[in-house]
């Protein structure tokens, strides 16, 4: 009987949040303050890029200069996902307890002193260390910065400035790989604190998510916070009452406790949630962008050449992917993404059966840099960001924090698993590791077109009609 109730009240819930969402959204416009703030937020996807293409370019003059060995460093490359896991672990409650903004500046204070103690260490433990602080302040931007966006950007606009997320993260991993090849590893960390503090500074100058706000009864905060986003002229009268009889509706549901997840009324949103972000990482992305350099080595190409153009390849992809969003959809980016990155590891793993064989020797390496370029630039279009981008959609606000917190453990879970194994399983067999990734691929394929729905324009009581459709059998049968 509790159970009815709750999923009546979830569905009620619903229906309050699409009107919500058609004032809050429908016909919205990009003012500056919903620029400036969309653009502070994503300084920290650039802080995300910029911690992953670390690793690469730095690795010679840290083992050189501190002495490590090869296990050494590669605790040093894959303890950050670890710290993205504790991060991850912590993000949904933070972001819940303090605030999108607060649980922003936590992160960004994590990575600040993370990138300090890199740069001034002169030992291995001080090194990891440091590296472990970034990985949580990334583990907790990974989740709050797509949330924030999502609950900011009209529904028109959200898809293209989601976007924006993978975007950054392309930059930040490009500007490092740029940047480390003609400066010291221990500059390279100091620049790494510049987006970290830009970030901090302009949190000054945004406002909180109105959502949050009236979730925590800060009503004219959030009357405030809308009328900045929505623009000075804007009549947000309308919108403000809505929010109100959203979060009256809201606090008559369960607290958002992690057993409450498990229910069957949220196991498709939470299958297609962690579904992505478990193929987004099994597929080998971390993996190849960390050891990227000793991929190439290992095919016989140019380590500097390879590293930057992978790094460079992924930015006009992702601003296709940008464009494209909210016109072309989710699923068909997702679908073409997952098909490229399937292409990609088969020419890879195809070049390696090759250099096996002793065959086309002269052809090889080549080979091997097409595909790397192809899986980059496809993973850029869609499966980078759009994963993340869906994650913040189709999880209902009353179990977001919970919800978002497992998917980004078994996001970073994933990725410490592959970055760990990888270098394993290319001394088994370089050929059999990426014909793997391409399974995984082609795993990815099916899964977009057989169970992911599309959220473009979407309203949450549409994607959640779509989602589960027999708890909202009215509207579903009205939008059928």
């Amino acid at each position: 009987m509790e159970r009815e109730s709750t999923r009546n009240l979830s569905a009620s819930l619903l229906a309050q949040e699409n009107h919500n969402r058609e004032g809050l959204d429908g016909g919205g416009s990009a003012t500056v303050v919903l620029v400036l703030s969309t653009f502070i937020a994503v300084c920290g996807s650039y802080v995300f890029g910029a911690t992953i293409g670390y690793s690469s370019p730095a690795e010679t003059g840290i083992m050189d200069d501190l002495g490590l060995s090869i296990e050494e460093y590669s605790v040093f490359g894959s303890i950050m996902t670890i710290g993205a896991m504790l991060g991850a672990v912590m993000s949904g409650k933070t972001a819940d307890f303090v605030g999108r903004k607060g649980a922003m500046r936590i992160s960004e204070a994590f990575c600040t002193v993370g990138w300090l103690a890199i740069a001034f260490s002169q030992a291995a433990w001080l090194l990891d260390f440091g590296r472990l602080l970034t990985g949580c302040g990334v583990g907790v931007l990974s989740y709050v910065v797509p949330v924030y966006i999502a609950e900011i950007t009209p529904k028109n606009l959200r898809g293209s400035f989601a976007s924006l997320l993978q975007f950054m993260i392309a930059l930040g991993s490009a500007m490092t790989y740029f940047i480390g090849a003609v400066v010291s590893w221990r500059i390279l960390a100091l620049i790494g604190t510049i987006p970290c503090l830009v970030q901090l500074l302009g949190l000054f100058f945004i406002p909180e998510s109105p959502r949050w706000l009236a979730k925590v009864g800060r009503d004219k905060e959030c009357e405030t916070a809308l009328q900045r986003l929505r623009g000075v002229n804007a009549d947000i009268s309308q919108e403000a009452t809505e929010i109100e009889d959203y979060i009256e509706a809201l606090q008559q549901l369960p607290e958002d406790r992690f057993l409450e997840l498990f229910q069957r009324m949220y196991a498709r949103a939470l299958i297609i949630g962690f579904g992505l972000l478990l193929l987004q990482q099994i597929g080998g992305y971390n993996a190849i962008v960390f050891y990227a350099s000793s991929i190439f080595k290992k095919a016989g190409f140019s380590t500097t050449v390879g590293t930057i153009v992978m790094a460079v390849v992924q930015i006009p992809t992702t601003i296709l992917g940008a464009l494209l969003m909210d016109k072309a959809g989710r699923r068909p980016l997702l679908l073409v993404s997952a098909s490229g990155t399937c292409l990609g590891c088969l020419l890879v793993g195809l070049s390696f059966s090759l250099q096996d064989l002793q065959w086309c020797k002269e052809l090889n390496p080549g080979l091997v840099f097409v595909g790397i370029l192809i899986f980059n630039a496809s993973f850029g279009l869609g499966l980078a960001g759009i994963p993340w981008l869906i994650m913040s959609e189709i999880f209902p606000i009353n179990i977001k924090g919970s919800a978002g917190s497992l998917a980004s453990v078994v996001n970073w879970l994933s990725s410490w698993i592959t970055t760990y194994v990888f270098n394993f399983l290319m001394d088994w067999n370089s050929a059999g590791t990426f014909f793997i990734f391409a399974s995984i691929g082609g795993l990815t394929v099916l899964f977009v077109a057989k169970i992911v729905p599309e959220t473009k324009g979407r309203t949450l009581e549409e994607i959640q009609a779509v989602i589960n459709p027999l708890n909202n059998k009215p509207y579903a049968n009205e939008n059928g």
